[in-house]
């Protein structure tokens, strides 16, 4: 038996004597062993949330949901644990932050307001809502619009990476066999096709904002400089981007 397959069955054999026993000083061992998820998904997470929450903080949090994921994981579903505990970890930090209440309540208030004119708009018109229609539907000019959905990125109140995360957890089906269910894998690819193709058909800003700022991990700041525009210009576009596509994401499961 080579080394990486007597290490892996060292690995099995901890989750079901784990699972038998519910050991206090095994389930210490797995902590230790995956506790590098918890350390690269505050990593991640402090890009956004730095500036409000102190790294140990979010290390705490994101302890809080590996000990979950150990509790909850069935090690015979057919689903890796990592990708499991990745899951739970960043569920775990975001929720916590969200307890903290760092974003001022009339924020908060606004964003659901504006998140729901572009729902109701877009599902109304068939297409992408202009900041003018917005604008009306909420009583408000343009100018204000534009001022909230800055503020909404300033706040970190959106992320793409969170909607998907939340999306890709309720995909996590077995059948009666415990094994992935082949509707699963169909709504997995649907989601990613559907996310493919909505991010296509953004208006033209905001598609390279998107691509820019997830895919080429540029700063706000950067992205201004590429596209010539301001640092708080960037924030609205990529607010409005994100409100259009977390509407299409979370009607799948509505429908």
């Amino acid at each position: 038996m080579t080394r990486a397959r007597q290490l892996e069955q060292i690995d099995v054999d901890l989750w079901k004597e784990y699972r038998h026993t519910k050991d206090k000083n095994i389930r210490n061992k797995l902590i230790e062993k995956y506790a590098y998820l918890v350390k690269y998904m505050a990593s991640r997470l402090s890009v956004m949330y730095g500036k409000f929450v102190e790294p140990d903080d979010l290390m705490s949090f994101g302890i809080f949901g590996l000990i979950d994921a150990i509790e909850k994981f069935d090690s015979t579903k057919g689903v890796k644990f990592e990708t499991y505990a990745s899951l739970r970890i960043r569920g775990s930090i975001i929720d916590s932050i969200r307890n903290l209440d760092w974003v001022p309540r009339t924020l908060r208030q606004k964003y659901k307001l504006v998140e729901d004119a572009y729902k109701t708009l877009e599902r109304r018109l068939g297409r992408m809502a202009k900041d003018t229609e917005v604008a009306n539907y909420l009583n408000m000019s343009v100018d204000e619009l534009n001022k909230i959905l800055a503020q909404m990125g300033s706040y970190h109140i959106l992320s793409l990476n969170e909607t998907i995360a939340q999306n890709k957890e309720k995909l996590l089906l077995y059948d009666e066999n415990n094994q992935v269910s082949p509707e699963a894998e169909f709504e997995k690819k649907e989601l990613e096709d559907i996310l493919a193709k909505a991010i296509q058909e953004l208006p033209h800003k905001e598609r390279i904002v998107i691509s820019l700022y997830y895919y080429e991990s540029l700063t706000l700041k950067e992205i201004g400089k590429v596209l010539d525009i301001s640092e708080s210009r960037v924030s609205q576009l990529h607010s409005k981007a994100l409100l259009r596509l977390k509407g299409r994401l979370t009607s799948i499961y509505r429908e």
